[in-house]
């Protein structure tokens, strides 16, 4: 049963970034995102190793694909709903600052239409 249900963040052009991202990977790697996504939607909240928090209401899915790369998806909470704000390969130890700023700022924008506001 889930305890959170998964939306993907939805642009102002309309595109949803983060299942463009999962279409660009293979499909044992979309696999691999699903079933980690989904053990975080039945066991919300969820942490180490699998859920990292980032900063307020931003959270990371820790995802390892084939050929030992890495993935990520940051999410925030939004209501019952599990958004996706960002999915990348990660390539050094460290989130990319980039990165971390554009989930920050769909973040932002999630909630505040959460608010109502716009």
């Amino acid at each position: 049963m889930k305890i959170i249900a998964v939306r993907f963040f939805v642009a102002s052009s309309g595109n949803e970034p983060v299942r463009e991202w999962l279409k660009s990977l293979s499909r044992d790697d979309r696999r691999t995102v699903g079933e980690d996504i989904k053990t975080v939607e039945i066991g919300w909240p969820i942490g180490m190793p699998l859920v990292r928090k980032m900063d307020a209401k931003l959270w990371e899915v820790r995802i390892h694909l084939s050929d030992a790369r890495i993935a990520r998806v940051l999410f925030t909470v939004a209501g019952a709903d599990m958004v996706l704000l960002h999915g990348f390969i990660k390539k050094s130890d460290k989130t990319p600052a980039n990165d971390l700023k554009l989930a920050k700022t769909r973040r932002d924008d999630v909630l505040r239409e959460q608010k109502g506001g716009k």
